[in-house]
């Protein structure tokens, strides 16, 4: 499975904001460069990321954007949607509709568990904050201990 551009793309800026700005604007051009991501990309991000209060620019010779909130505040969840990516497992679509995912009126055999494991992910992104990115501190899987019969 693959995150889109957007979603990663997105973390990655916000997360050099956190590095590199301080109380001080970071220009797109300058992620730009450091991230290798393209400018009018991180142009049409940043519009999402300010109109849902992740960062707010900063006019003038010095301007750019800022982070609108503590980095311990900011969700790697809230970045993705912001772009209005959603993690996606399944190719199922419409069932919301009343439509199926088989054609035939039905649920696919395995949707549930794609659907489960969407919602793992979600719950993953929605708990690691940008302070989290910049000490490295994510959940660690540990699979349950089998127990001996």
């Amino acid at each position: 499975m693959k995150l889109t551009a957007k979603a990663r793309y997105a973390v990655m800026a916000v997360t050099d904001i956190a590095v590199n700005g301080g109380d001080t604007a970071v220009s797109l051009s300058d992620i730009s460069v450091r991230q290798d991501i393209s400018l009018s990309f991180l142009e049409q991000l940043f519009g999402k990321l300010r109109k849902s209060g992740i960062v707010d620019s900063v006019r003038g010779a010095n301007g750019g954007y800022v982070l609108a909130q503590p980095v311990d505040k900011i969700l790697l969840g809230s970045v993705m949607h912001a772009v209005e990516e959603e993690v996606q497992t399944k190719r199922c679509s419409g069932l919301e509709a009343g439509l199926s995912c088989t054609g035939k009126g039905l649920k696919c055999l395995s949707h549930d568990l794609w659907q489960a494991m969407e919602d793992h992910i979600e719950g993953f992104f929605s708990a690691i904050s940008i302070q989290d990115v910049l000490d490295q501190k994510f959940p660690i899987y540990q699979p349950e201990l089998e127990v001996a019969e």
